[in-house]
Order: structure tokens, then sequence, then C-alpha cells
């Protein structure tokens, strides 16, 4: 496996970082697209039917982080922690999801467990590959009680109008069917 220069990966961390806050500030998330290599792919699994997988720079703006991240505005993903590999050139973020909206009790909507986010730097301060993980569960559960609060934005309505329309929703594959594999 190939050496990384640590200095240079601490960099594009700070750079991430600041780049996710400037965009969550701007509800899009799109301008990100320029920290991926042109060949990255971004994807994750949503339950045991389905994944998703993006395939090149435009396809990880347009529907990664474009359409999939559409009705998120107001919403952030503060980073916790990295664990950062210099010599395999991985990296994995840890985030929490925190929507804008408050429960009845003031807390902020936002699901339990881990959210994260795998990473394989490309060289010149990119991502070659991204696949984030997520507790399947909890995220279903806060949109449940989202919808039953009466909690969702318009954006947030429309994205779950859209994904329970029937039609199949550019990026997203049957189980092991997309065009590159998770793994």
């Amino acid at each position: 496996m190939a050496d990384f220069d640590r200095a240079e990966l601490d960099e594009m961390v700070r750079r991430w970082l600041r780049a996710n806050r400037d965009c969550e500030a701007a509800g899009d998330w799109r301008p990100l697209a320029e920290f991926y290599t042109e060949d990255a792919t971004y994807g994750w699994n949503y339950g045991p039917k389905q994944e998703f997988m993006a395939v090149g720079r435009d396809e990880i703006r347009d529907v990664a982080i474009g359409l999939e991240m559409d009705g998120l505005d107001g919403w952030s993903y503060p980073y916790q922690d990295w664990v950062i590999d210099d010599r395999s050139g991985n990296l994995i973020g840890l985030w929490k999801q925190v929507s804008d909206r408050k429960r009845p009790d003031g807390r902020f909507y936002s699901p339990e467990g881990i959210g994260g986010s795998w990473f394989r730097y490309g060289g010149d301060y990119q991502w070659s590959w991204q696949r984030d993980f997520f507790d399947f569960g909890n995220v279903s559960a806060l949109f449940l009680d989202m919808i039953t609060g009466n909690a969702l934005s318009e954006g947030m309505q429309q994205r779950i109008t859209r994904a329970t329309s029937g039609e199949k929703l550019p990026g997203w594959y049957p189980i092991g069917e997309a065009p590159v594999p998770l793994w």
C-alpha cells in the first residue's frame, strides 16, 4: 500500500470541514463535488433491499449531493471525530445528522445512533470514493416522528413524495446491482 503525507490528509479534512459548513449555510451541497476526482464513486446502503451509487463527479454533484440532499436545507451534519490512516489513505469521518426543526421537548430532530463516511483519498485534495453508513432503523424512525409531529419542511415533504412515487430514482439499485460495488 502507498503511504500518504499526514499533513496533506489533515489539510484535506480541514478544507472538507470548511466547505461543508459553507454548503450547510447556503443550503446547497453541490459545490462539494469539486472535492471528488472525475471518476470518483459515492454510495451507501439503504436497508435490506436498496443501495445508492453515483459514478463520476457530475453524478455525485447532480444526484448524490444534489437531488439526494435537496429538501435538507437547514439540516447540519456536524462531524464529531475522524480516523485517518496515512498508510492506506482511508479516512472515516463520524457525523451527526441534525434537523433545524425541534421536537415538542425542545430537542432538535436527529436520528439516534452513529453516522459516518468512509473516504479514500485520491490526491490533490480530492476523494476517489466515499461510502456513507448510518442506522437505517433510526433514520426511518426519525422521519416517521417528523411526519407524525408535522415537522417536515416543504422540501422534506417533496423528498418523501418523490421517494414513495414508485418511479425509479437515479442512482438507486437493488442490492448487488449498482454499477460499482459498495465494497
